[in-house]
């Protein structure tokens, strides 16, 4: 099974605050953004502009492997937890494990219905974000 089928099912029928503690814990794993992107990410490159919350994402394939890094502030807790939730997903997955994941995850997940649109809007482009860049550097074209 799929790492990110485990995530569905651990968060599936949840109630509001169990979810919200889980996506804190969530939040509070998510990796330290190593040193040789951070300048980067203080340029403002590779961020997710269409999600309100700075996110900062770097996503490649090498040897048919995703390797995903990510910086979200840590003020942002719900938006930290679901990009922490995609790294412990999709790094070091296989593209086609990504591009199988399912398309409305936030729905999978149960966030659909406990965040407000805007929140919802900005996740589903940050999830999309990922895995267009999946596609991208799978691709011989790249």
């Amino acid at each position: 099974m799929a790492r990110i089928q485990e995530i569905i099912e651990e968060f599936q029928g949840l109630d509001f605050n169990t979810t919200l503690e889980m996506l804190l814990d969530y939040a509070n794993s998510l990796p330290e953004l190593p040193e040789e992107y951070k300048e980067a990410r203080d340029a403002g490159l590779n961020r997710v502009h269409e999600c309100q919350t700075p996110v900062f994402m770097w996503v490649n394939v090498k040897d048919g492997r995703v390797s995903m890094h990510a910086d979200v502030a840590r003020e942002s807790p719900t938006v930290r937890g679901f990009v922490s939730i995609l790294v412990d997903a999709f790094d070091g997955a296989t593209p086609d494990e990504v591009e199988q994941a399912p398309s409305n995850l936030l729905t999978e997940i149960g966030l659909v219905n406990k965040l407000g649109m805007t929140r919802t809007r900005g996740l589903g482009a940050v999830y999309g974000r990922l895995k267009n860049d999946v596609r991208k550097a799978a691709s011989p074209a790249y």
